[in-house]
């Protein structure tokens, strides 16, 4: 299994591939099972609010799912809060959840963010 940061869904939806690291495509390429948080799903949900993004969450996820076999997490929320709570490199929420749902699964997290991959060693780009 592999998860995505929100960056990575935003551009597969957008077509913007070539904005994917090599490793990183192959990653998707190659990943048995592909997975979001659903702070993901909630981070889309605010950038569509503040007119960051056209499409919300759910034509989103509908199609990638469609797509390329998306799927959303279903860990249960005190497993994640149990490891969001060794996060303390962040206050970013959304990045605090994101990469937790990684680590519970000890399962590599394709980002570009640059802080992110500093700390999480699992992380790929």
């Amino acid at each position: 299994m592999t998860y995505l940061d929100t960056c990575v869904v935003v551009w597969l939806f957008g077509g913007e591939t070539e904005k994917l690291s090599k490793p990183a495509a192959e990653g998707i390429r190659e990943a048995q099972e592909i997975l979001v948080s659903p702070a993901v799903v909630l981070e889309l949900q605010f950038l569509h609010e503040i007119k960051r993004a056209r499409t919300g969450p759910e034509k989103v996820i509908e199609r990638l799912s469609a797509e390329i076999g998306l799927a959303i997490c279903g860990l249960p929320f005190a497993t994640v809060v149990e490891n969001a709570l060794d996060q303390a490199w962040t206050r970013d929420p959304f990045d605090r959840l994101i990469v937790a749902h990684a680590q519970a699964n000890d399962a590599p997290l394709i980002t570009k963010d640059e802080r992110i991959r500093k700390h999480y060693r699992r992380s790929l780009w």
